[in-house]
C-alpha cells in the first residue's frame, strides 16, 4: 500500500492527531511528519480527508476520490431533527416499483457507514424479483408453520410456557400470517417490490453492529427519497429460529450471516404529522 507525504506538507499534524494505527509522526508541533510502520493502516482515509493542502498520498485514495467538503451545504440541525422525526415504517405501498437510480442510492448511503475496524466487510443483496420476493415471503412462513408446531407440542409445551410464556403470543400471529397469504394478502414483506439484504461474514464479531448502522443510513436516505422501508423482523426471526441455511442459500450466502434485512416500496401516501416522543431517560454520572 503507497503512502507518502508531499513536501507540500505544511507540517499542520493534522493527520498525526486523527490517524487510529498512530502511522503518522511528529516529534513536535512544526516539526516534518514522517511515516511509521504505515503497514499497519487500516485504510480509514482519516489522513486524507484531514490534510488541507492534499499533502498526503494513499494509494487507497487518488485524487479523483477526494472531494472537497461544503460544510456550508450541510443541513442544519432542524433539518436532520425533522428527518429523523417524520421517518417511519409505512406499510401502504403501491405496487409501482421503486426507481433503481433511488435503489443505488439507498444502497450507497448504507456503505458510507462506519464499521468496526473499518473493516468494511458488509455485503448488499439487493432482491427485485417478484418471485424471488415471494419465495422471501414462503421462506418466512415455512419457517413460522414449523415453529409453531414445535411450540404446540404437547410434549414440551407445559414446560416451555412456564420457561418463555411470552413466545406463546405469536402462535395466533403465526397462524393469522399463513391464512392472509393464502387469501392473497402478504403480511410479511406487506407488497414490497425490493428487499435489502446487509450482511457480513460469519468471523465477523461486529457484523450485526456494522449492519444496523448501515441500516439506519439507508433508512434515512429512504425517508428523503420518499420511499418507504420495513425492518423485516419476521424474516430475521425466521432466519435465527432455522439451522438449514436455506434462505441464505437461496441468495447465494453461503458462509455468510444476514444481519439486517429492509423491505422497500414506493408509499400510498406519506404521513402528514409527526409526534413527538416521550423524553428520553438520560442517566448523568
Amino acid at each position: 500500500m503507497e503512502i507518502s507525504i508531499r513536501e507540500s506538507c505544511i507540517r499542520c499534524g493534522h493527520c498525526v492527531k486523527v490517524c487510529p494505527s498512530q502511522i503518522f509522526e511528529q516529534e513536535k508541533a512544526g516539526a516534518p511528519v514522517t511515516l511509521y510502520k504505515p503497514e499497519n493502516c487500516i485504510g480509514c482515509g482519516h489522513c486524507v480527508a484531514v490534510c488541507p493542502t492534499g499533502s498526503v498520498v494513499h494509494g487507497m485514495f487518488p485524487p479523483e476520490r477526494v472531494h472537497a467538503a461544503d460544510y456550508a451545504a450541510l443541513p442544519t440541525p432542524e433539518q436532520v431533527e425533522l428527518l429523523l422525526a417524520v421517518r417511519r415504517s409505512n406499510r401502504a405501498l403501491r405496487k409501482t416499483p421503486v426507481p433503481q437510480e433511488m435503489l443505488d442510492r439507498i444502497v450507497a448511503a448504507a456503505d458510507r457507514a462506519p464499521t468496526a475496524s473499518n473493516a468494511r466487510q458488509l455485503g448488499y443483496t439487493l432482491v427485485t424479483d417478484p418471485a424471488m420476493l415471494r419465495g422471501i415471503t414462503e421462506y418466512t412462513l415455512g419457517v413460522f408453520g414449523k415453529l409453531e408446531k414445535r411450540l404446540l407440542n404437547p410434549l414440551v409445551r407445559p414446560w416451555l410456557s412456564r420457561v418463555v410464556p411470552g413466545v406463546y403470543r405469536y402462535v395466533p400471529v403465526f397462524k393469522r400470517l399463513r391464512r392472509e397469504y393464502a387469501e392473497g394478502r402478504d403480511r410479511v414483506l406487506r407488497g414490497a417490490t425490493a428487499v435489502l439484504f446487509i450482511h457480513a461474514p460469519k468471523a465477523n464479531r461486529f457484523g450485526s453492529e456494522d449492519a444496523n448502522l448501515a441500516y439506519q443510513n439507508a433508512s434515512l436516505m429512504a425517508e428523503a427519497l420518499g420511499v418507504s422501508q420495513i425492518y423485516m423482523g419476521f424474516v430475521l426471526t425466521a432466519l435465527r429460529q432455522d439451522k438449514t441455511e436455506r434462505l441464505p442459500e437461496m441468495l447465494g450466502l453461503e458462509g455468510r450471516r444476514i444481519c439486517a434485512v429492509m423491505a422497500l416500496g414506493m408509499p400510498q401516501f406519506r404521513y402528514p404529522n409527526y409526534i413527538d416522543r416521550e423524553p428520553a431517560e438520560v442517566t448523568l454520572l
